[in-house]
């Protein structure tokens, strides 16, 4: 992709015309919408430009692509070792606290993500032309923990100030040509599928992104053929951790209901707090978006739109039970596919819930039966992920492929190819058989490479190690990763708080997180049974004492799963905690601790300090409460191991 659309020397762009850079702008701009509007800046920005680099030497980029966020910065300026990111406010007279903020993420996102600028000398610059003047402290901006506040007058001046004692240049095109790799969260990438980039725009621009447009290609490809041929289809599509399943599915869903709105594409999660984030981040986006277009439209309106394109698979489920109909929906996506219900705990939950006697179809077996009221065709994509199950009842992928070997055996069955050479999704031969002989293995429905941070590609493998206590292979990892992913350990809650405070810069999202079952947490002011609002914790901002930014509010694995943020503070329970150099489990119950004695059960809960270790994309500090004297439930054994466990894996503490 073209990183800016207009980039040159310095003293080439003075001398060129500004009606030429104008149309090589406009060119490139593709929204028709705003052009009137982003033309007047332009010349506006010109002007200025030419006017304050005029002798400088380096180079300018206009309007330079941020992945990640799915937006451009307005220019590049390079000046012999320096970059500035200048994000211009034409006609402004206030340095905003939401500018600063937003020029300061592009210039994160560049550090974090652009190979080229990893070690590079990054300036944040907000250029409000009406501002007053203001000084700035030259190592706090290098640190980015603020921005360079200049005026139509002064730029000039600032960029001397960074620039007047280096004599080192800058390899200019090695640094515009090197990798991006960009890891959005689901939520920008949700934002940026839905306003209509697609997947190599906010992916990385490596194997990463090769990967996800190879099974883009090939669903697309399953879906026309099924809607040629009349055929009805499901794929199953699996990935290895970190490659991006959800953002594939809700690739593959925006692909098909920008491809046909008569096709109803719709992704469908059981994850309620993903659901709920995801719609309320898509509904705030278009509401501004509409009021810069200046068309607005209502909240309402918005809601109304979102939630027809991403919706609760329970939602779903219960619609086509109440009415026996056709659905409208021609393709869905079903994400964590695996985690759909066996048909025990379906049967227990319409008994209870619904009032339905002897329901007997599993979640898998009745989401296909209502898909299957089509006359015509239709597809469904399961994404497959593992490791991650913390609740009872979730069937698997073998519920699926029992439901086509048993009752709809005229559907076609496209698969990842790992399904059948890995164990870990299918247990029996018998399966695994069925499918080499009735289905089609497909190997570009497999996610075979990581598109996670730069920063966090072994803390799922240090977590792992972790977990099964293998101290010599986690101190190793620890190791590795400690300087790209700070990790750290305290007993003391209000060290805990400041540090996470102090490593977050711009908007960059930090959040207390604690394991459900860690009732006892509540003395220490962690109340983990007090519901949050998943939109306001994740989407609010550091004013709103709702948000997760205020470390008041307490989000647990069913809240955070599937989601993510920045800097997570980890508060360790006593459900989960070593004794005899092993793991014990429990659960609180009235006045007590009780032991959990069924295998399945410790393992969901293992799989809940998984989830809980692996939320963060920056770093994290884990919070291990001392024991009290005076409280029977929390006695210094229930936490002492545990610390001394992370000390001797070479955690430091703070």
């Amino acid at each position: 992709m073209n990183r800016s659309y207009y980039k040159n020397s310095i003293s080439e762009f003075i001398s060129e015309d500004n009606n030429s850079i104008l149309g090589k702008l406009s060119l490139n701009h593709s929204n028709r919408q705003l052009e009137d509007l982003q033309k007047n800046a332009w010349v506006k920005q010109i002007e200025i430009l030419k006017y304050q680099l005029s002798g400088l030497e380096g180079r300018i980029y206009f309007e330079f692509a941020i992945p990640r966020m799915g937006k451009r910065v307005d220019n590049i300026i390079i000046i012999k070792n320096s970059i500035f990111v200048v994000e211009f406010k034409v006609g402004d007279g206030g340095y905003e606290n939401h500018a600063q903020t937003q020029v300061l993420d592009y210039t994160l996102d560049l550090k974090n993500f652009h190979e080229g600028s990893h070690n590079a000398k990054l300036i944040p610059v907000l250029v409000a032309t009406k501002g007053t003047d203001e000084s700035c402290n030259i190592q706090n901006v290098l640190d980015h923990n603020e921005v360079v506040k200049s005026n139509k007058n002064n730029l000039r001046s600032f960029l001397h100030q960074f620039t007047e004692n280096t004599t080192n240049t800058f390899d200019f095109i090695s640094w515009q040509k090197s990798i991006y790799k960009p890891t959005p969260t689901i939520v920008e990438a949700a934002q940026a599928l839905y306003k209509g980039h697609n997947v190599k725009e906010i992916s990385r621009s490596d194997s990463g992104t090769i990967n996800l447009s190879k099974t883009a290609s090939c669903l697309n490809r399953i879906i026309e053929d099924s809607k040629m041929n009349h055929k009805k289809t499901i794929c199953f599509v699996t990935g290895v951790p970190g490659a991006g399943k959800t953002l594939a599915g809700l690739n593959i869903a925006n692909d098909r209901m920008k491809a046909d709105e008569d096709e109803h594409a719709v992704f469908l999660s059981g994850n309620g707090p993903l659901v709920d984030v995801l719609r309320e981040a898509l509904a705030r986006d278009l509401v501004f978006n509409s009021k810069i277009e200046g068309t607005p439209i209502k909240k309402e309106d918005a809601k109304r739109k979102t939630n027809a394109f991403i919706q609760n698979i329970h939602h779903f489920r219960d619609e086509y039970l109440k009415h026996q109909i056709e659905p409208t929906e021609k393709v869905v996506v079903f994400d964590e596919a695996q985690r759909a219900w066996n048909k025990k705990q379906v049967s227990s939950f319409m008994k209870r819930k619904k009032g339905i006697e002897d329901f007997e179809m599993s979640e898998p077996e009745f989401l296909i039966d209502v898909m299957n009221r089509h006359q015509d065709w239709c597809t469904i994509v399961c994404l497959i992920g593992g490791g991650q199950e913390i609740n009872t009842g979730e069937a698997g992928l073998e519920e699926w492929i029992n439901s086509f070997q048993s009752k709809f055996k005229d559907w076609n069955v496209h698969y990842s190819n790992l399904i059948t050479e890995s164990k870990n999704y299918i247990r029996t031969k018998e399966q695994r058989s069925w499918l080499i002989e009735k289905a089609k293995s497909e190997t570009e429905l497999h996610l075979s490479v990581s598109v996670r941070s730069f920063r966090s590609e072994k803390l799922s493998a240090f977590v792992h190690e972790l977990l099964e206590l293998n101290i010599e292979k986690s101190k190793q990892l620890y190791s590795e990763i400690k300087n790209d992913f700070p990790i750290l350990i305290t007993r003391d809650l209000s060290k805990t708080k400041s540090w996470i405070r102090n490593k977050a810069k711009g908007s960059e999202r930090t959040g207390l997180i604690a394991s459900s079952g860690a009732r006892r947490l509540r003395p220490l002011g962690i109340d983990v049974k007090n519901e949050i609002s998943a939109p306001n914790w994740f989407l609010n901002d550091k004013e709103d004492i709702r948000s997760s930014y205020f470390l008041e509010e307490i989000a647990t694995e069913f809240d955070i799963q599937g989601l993510e943020i920045d800097w997570s503070c980890l508060a360790w329970g006593a459900n989960f905690y070593l004794k005899d150099n092993s793991w014990k489990y429990q659960n609180f119950k009235g006045t007590k601790w009780m032991n959990i004695k069924q295998e399945i059960s410790k393992e969901y809960l293992k799989n809940t300090y998984r989830v809980l270790l692996t939320r963060a994309r920056q770093g994290m500090i884990i919070y291990i409460p001392k024991g009290s004297e005076i409280d029977h439930t929390r006695p210094n054994e229930f936490y002492d191991e545990t610390w001394k466990y992370f000390r001797d894996i070479g955690i430091e503490e703070i």
